[in-house]
């Protein structure tokens, strides 16, 4: 009998009853908080690029989603936008708040490029905020 604590589950066992990522995710995690702010804003009147999408072309991701994800690595300390980009495929938190969205790190890139006056506008209203 081995002395180590020890979780006796098999990983490759179907669960009958799959847990959903909002079960994942306490009731008490910043995250809540982010997703609650950033709804309360309003895009278009902050001017985000893309607040208003085109009719012809490729969909854009929405500026709410991607604001989401960049107060959550401002909260985290990850200020690179590759690193932002493997969070979003391995983090349950970042996956519950976009909605299991993985932006390519160009994408992110991008977004701060274009939305760095609306960005830090959002960053001290949300130092205030808190």
């Amino acid at each position: 009998m081995s002395r180590y604590i020890a979780n006796h589950t098999d990983r490759n066992q179907i669960n009958l009853i799959p847990s959903s990522l909002a079960e994942m995710v306490s009731n008490d995690n910043p995250v809540r908080v982010i997703d609650v702010f950033v709804d309360s804003l309003d895009c278009k009147s902050m001017r985000f690029r893309y607040s208003i999408p085109k009719v012809v072309g490729r969909k854009p991701y929405n500026p709410a989603d991607m604001l989401k994800l960049y107060i959550y690595g401002y909260f985290n300390a990850i200020r690179s936008s590759r690193k932002l980009e493997t969070e979003c495929k391995r983090n349950i938190e970042l996956m519950w708040l976009l909605n299991e969205l993985k932006p390519d790190y160009r994408s992110i890139a991008d977004f701060r490029k274009d939305n760095i006056t609306a960005l830090k506008q959002v960053y001290n209203h949300f130092s205030m905020f808190l």
